[in-house]
């Protein structure tokens, strides 16, 4: 089923930049390394999950980037035979304006929203909701995308993100408490802590669910591995795409609530390709299921840069993104702008020219 790219409610867009600032325990090692920054809260000790605390109020503002359309870039050369060119969308959380913005000034949607890159490829790299205004709004644009382009000979597809596996279990488990191991802990807690937006759970319909239900966690396309998460977590769940991308739909169809936490604990962490052996991690995702690079969305470019995130960072002014940050001697390619931060909402097409 496709759906139209329904506006629903508006949002009043906060005109401020939010503070980011990253908790202690980011860098720190053990289970929860890499699993936690403001975005994204994951259980790291007691204190950062009080027992029975369930947030009930929701104050991430949101920042607004300007409207209207930029003028559309010349089209993409399409190949007469075989594939068009591969472009990649990083995290969008809910920021439909930028991304129509950023599409159209790729040449990928016309100046309507419509697809108009014939046989191109395109890849959302997961997090389409969460802290933006209009999540369902994205996720109804790139469902009806995805038949626009395969009428076209081209396809719009998207990975599974942890913020898909966050709104998934909030609608299905609520207030039920998981074993975070780090006391208790609930998928709407998560969810309100992580940005979850009141209209994106009021709009959530059952093809919404089943789509995002249905998504893969992995993919290689033209020697790019495709994943979410800058973490090797995927290893846990098979030694192929295939096996992981059926253990990711079977533990969602087993509907356990403290199997769906695992998971979304676990495709949270982030920074493993960053710093000293971050290159030896990216290796043995690539050995393991193929490709010569991997590109992926989750952690911030400006984090990754060690631009933002410390208790010293008070700056009025968002964070610098030209595009796409590549990293670990070459095999990596972060795609997350920081649009939530006032960065970049990036479309970037492969391979890049480094």
């Amino acid at each position: 089923m496709t759906q139209g790219a329904g506006q629903g409610p508006e949002v009043e867009r906060a005109a401020v930049l939010r503070d980011f600032r990253v908790p202690a325990y980011v860098n720190e090692t053990g289970p929860y390394a890499h699993s936690a920054h403001p975005g994204d809260v994951v259980p790291a000790h007691e204190e950062a999950y009080p027992e029975g605390y369930t947030p009930t109020e929701q104050d991430l503002p949101v920042i607004d980037h300007g409207d209207g359309l930029q003028a559309a870039a010349d089209p993409a050369e399409r190949a007469e035979d075989g594939p068009g060119p591969l472009y990649v969308v990083g995290d969008v959380h809910g920021y439909l304006d930028e991304l129509m913005a950023a599409l159209h000034e790729k040449g990928l949607v016309d100046a309507a929203g419509n697809w108009s890159a014939g046989t191109a490829r395109l890849w959302f790299l997961g997090d389409f909701t969460d802290r933006g205004p209009d999540g369902i709004g994205v996720i109804d644009l790139v469902m009806r995308l995805s038949a626009e382009a395969a009428a076209a000979g081209g396809y719009c597809k998207a990975l599974m993100g942890n913020h898909e596996l966050l709104l998934l279990g909030a609608k299905r488990f609520g207030d039920t408490p998981v074993n975070s191991g780090a006391g208790t802990a609930t998928f709407q807690a998560a969810w309100l802590l992580n940005g979850g937006q009141k209209t994106d759970m009021d709009r959530l319909q059952d093809h919404h669910l089943q789509w995002m239900a249905r998504l893969d966690a992995v993919e290689e396309v033209d020697g790019h591995l495709l994943v979410h998460s800058d973490t090797t977590a995927y290893l846990d769940y098979g030694d192929s795409i295939e096996a992981v991308n059926d253990t990711v739909r079977e533990t969602l169809t087993r509907n356990d609530a403290d199997e769906v936490w695992d998971l979304f604990r676990k495709l949270t962490k982030r920074f493993s390709f960053r710093d000293e052996g971050g290159a030896d991690h990216v290796r043995s995702l690539l050995d393991t299921y193929g490709g010569t690079r991997i590109v992926h969305g989750h952690s911030p470019i400006p984090y990754l840069l060690g631009e933002v995130g410390s208790e010293d960072d008070k700056e009025e002014s968002g964070p610098v993104v030209e595009g796409p940050h590549v990293y670990a001697d070459g095999l990596a390619i972060a795609m997350d702008g920081g649009v939530t931060m006032a960065g970049k909402l990036l479309v970037q097409q492969l391979p890049l020219d480094v």
